[in-house]
């Protein structure tokens, strides 16, 4: 992914709804931001003033942030106190992008150092988190030094940790007296039966526990310290890996259990199993689900007969040393010889500059939505109390974006599609799919037919695909899979609202239906 600041045209609010260029309102200079690059999937804004500011610029709690702003993670928790068969830490590794690795581990002083880096050249980084590679928990004194030290300096950047949640409720009164407003937890159970499948072990007051009776304490600790937070106010999510055929049935049930203890958002998120990776599901065969299969389980937690719960769509399950906008990783320019050993100013002014410019493209887009009256089915802030609700009839709709709210990318050099429902006055992010890039240059553009299959299969449930621009033998591939592809240079909601009522209106009778 490029590091250029992405170039847009400014959306006015015009009674034609069309794209407008505005001399005197140019785009916002991201600082830095990547070229290429979803909210929690709700059908209900945020009628909470204090829940509204906190997710309003934090791109893991509101898919319409994540189009805009950046988080960072530092990996200064090497240790773990429980075993995931779905886990394997490492902490020199470069080529994975999984939840549980890092490059390098830091100490606070240079996670410290490497923040204020961070935040001078992507200026749209707005979140700081601790995930690891270990329990941030299990490592309580790097963790809280390190949030002591970017609370002290830089007052503008939202504190955020992970946590499998064994130790959590022994720290939840350090957590809120060092003001950090959101905490994840990951709950893959609430049955130690369903738990003994997942944890082999954990370390708990010095001692080991195995078996069911690991699980029964986990699960305990974990309920316990969601409550903690919740009763605090502290915005919770809750990550759960689904594991087909051990906690996928499980998981609306735990749903279900954790929006009842207060939890704010819950993120339900593939297993990623591959056997290079080491870790004993990926070794024993376990398979992950399909993007179909995730999608449908989903629905199911948020749905009046599942859970009703708040959903996390476009989770990007990010390393511990994580960098950039979701979905982009540019660890690579923050290497320890940027940052060791050097005096780094903070560039606070800069930095709100930056905001309000982001702020002001936010609002165009939001005021553009608002009179073309399409709802989006997210907590924004500014999203209206009566705000339209979901039609009866939509279709999936593929996008191909960098990023900041618009179908901006050639097909061909997209690295993930959103997936969005789309039918009349309704463009609703559901979903995100990476894929191979088809085409990385002039040289073997066109030439990957294996890699247009998969990505063709991937999108296989789509009705459309909407980007800046395909090539031939990709537009007729999808073509023959039934799949619309569609060229255009728009704001993304409009665009997919625009298409899905258009394909939604001419389905046979047959054909009718949600996806």
């Amino acid at each position: 992914m490029s590091g250029q600041p992405v170039a847009l045209q400014v959306v006015g609010a015009a009674t034609t709804g069309e794209l407008v260029r505005r001399d005197d309102a140019p785009a916002p200079n991201l600082a830095g931001g990547c070229k290429s690059t979803t909210s929690c999937g709700t059908s209900a804004p945020v009628q909470d003033p204090e829940i509204a500011q906190k997710i309003a610029n934090h791109p893991c709690y509101s898919a319409e942030a994540h189009q805009y702003y950046a988080r960072m993670h530092v990996a200064v928790a090497p240790g773990c106190n429980i075993q995931c068969n779905f886990c394997n830490r490492k902490f020199d590794c470069a080529n994975e992008s999984r939840p549980g690795v890092t490059s390098t581990l830091l100490t606070p002083e240079d996670a410290f150092a490497k923040v204020k880096l961070v935040a001078s050249e992507i200026k749209q980084m707005s979140v700081l988190g601790i995930a690891g590679p270990g329990d941030p928990l299990a490592n309580p004194k790097p963790t809280f030094r390190t949030m002591e030290l970017v609370a002290r300096d830089c007052p503008d950047i939202k504190l955020c940790l992970s946590t499998n949640g064994l130790r959590l409720p022994e720290f939840v009164d350090r957590i809120a007296d060092l003001n950090v407003d959101h905490v994840t937890i990951t709950i893959n159970m609430i049955d130690p039966e369903v738990g003994e499948r997942i944890y082999p072990w954990i370390t708990w007051r010095g001692k080991r526990y195995t078996g069911r009776e690991a699980s029964k304490i986990l699960s305990e600790q974990q309920l316990a310290g969601l409550a903690a937070l919740a009763e605090r106010k502290i915005l919770c999510k809750v990550n759960s890996v689904m594991i087909p055929g051990i906690n996928d049935e499980h998981l609306v049930e735990v749903s279900r259990t954790v929006k009842g203890l207060g939890a704010f958002l819950h993120n339900v998120m593939p297993l990623v199993s591959a056997p290079e990776h080491g870790t004993h599901f990926g070794l024993t065969g376990q398979r992950g689900p399909t993007p179909q299969e995730l999608k449908a389980l989903q629905d199911r937690c948020e749905q009046d007969d599942g859970a009703e719960m708040n959903m996390m769509r476009h989770c990007r399950q990010c390393r511990a040393d994580a960098v950039g906008l979701l979905g982009e990783d540019r660890g690579d320019e923050f290497l320890p010889e940027t940052f060791q050993d050097r005096e780094i100013g903070y560039d606070l002014a800069g930095r709100q500059q930056a905001h309000e410019e982001i702020e002001r493209w936010r609002t165009e887009v939001a005021a553009t939505r608002q009179t073309l009256n399409i709802a989006t089915g997210a907590r924004t802030p500014d999203a209206p109390a009566d705000e339209p609700v979901r039609p009866d009839e939509v279709v999936l709709v593929a996008v191909a974006t960098k990023g900041s709210g618009v179908v901006n990318q050639h097909f061909g050099h997209a690295g993930e599609f959103w997936i969005y429902e789309g039918g009349p006055g309704w463009a609703r992010l559901v979903q995100t799919r990476d894929v191979d890039r088809y085409c990385n240059g002039p040289s073997d553009c066109d030439e990957d037919v294996s890699k247009l299959d998969r990505t063709i299969e991937m999108l296989s449930d789509c009705a459309a695909v909407l980007c800046s621009k395909i090539g031939l033998g990709p537009r007729e591939a999808l073509e023959e899979a039934g799949i619309e592809p569609v060229e255009i240079y728009d704001l993304i909601d409009k665009a997919v609202a625009e298409v899905g009522a258009r394909l939604v209106a001419n389905r046979t009778p047959a054909e009718v239906g949600t996806p």
